[in-house]
């Protein structure tokens, strides 16, 4: 028997199998690895950016305040004579304090914002109700 028409007609719809792997691969890097990504980074600036009386949390559910930070551990102040020596990588939350929020949201509404297809426009400012004049009471 021979075969080898049959294999000359299957290998015109290869580029099709190319293209929707293609496909598959990039909606996984999309919704799986890229916001991954992202995560990490972010998590990494704050573990970067620690410093002397942040309140944080352990991963195992300790809670603190740095007292110091080196290169590569953090002390933290648990209680009136307890300070813990733990791994940067330990830290799962840092709560800033509420001056340093206040910054970075400030921060954040000041800097431009993009969408997707350019600059986005400014939304204008909600204006305050007036108060309406009261009429006089004819009664």
């Amino acid at each position: 028997m021979n075969f080898i028409p049959l294999l000359q007609a299957a290998q015109g719809g290869s580029w099709i199998m190319m293209v929707s792997l293609g496909a598959v691969i990039a909606i996984f890097y999309f919704f799986v690895i890229g916001p991954q990504k992202k995560e990490q980074k972010k998590t990494q600036e704050m573990i970067n950016a620690l410093q002397k009386g942040d309140k944080v949390i352990t991963i195992g559910g300790i809670h603190g305040v740095v007292s110091s930070a080196k290169d590569k551990t953090v002390i933290i102040k648990v209680d009136d004579n307890c300070k813990l020596e733990v791994n940067r990588t330990a830290i799962g939350t840092v709560i800033a304090d509420e001056k340093r929020l206040k910054e970075m949201k400030d921060a954040e509404q000041a800097a431009p914002k993009f969408s997707l297809f350019g600059k986005k426009k400014a939304e204008p400012k909600a204006e305050e109700p007036k108060e309406e004049p009261k009429c006089p009471d004819f009664r």
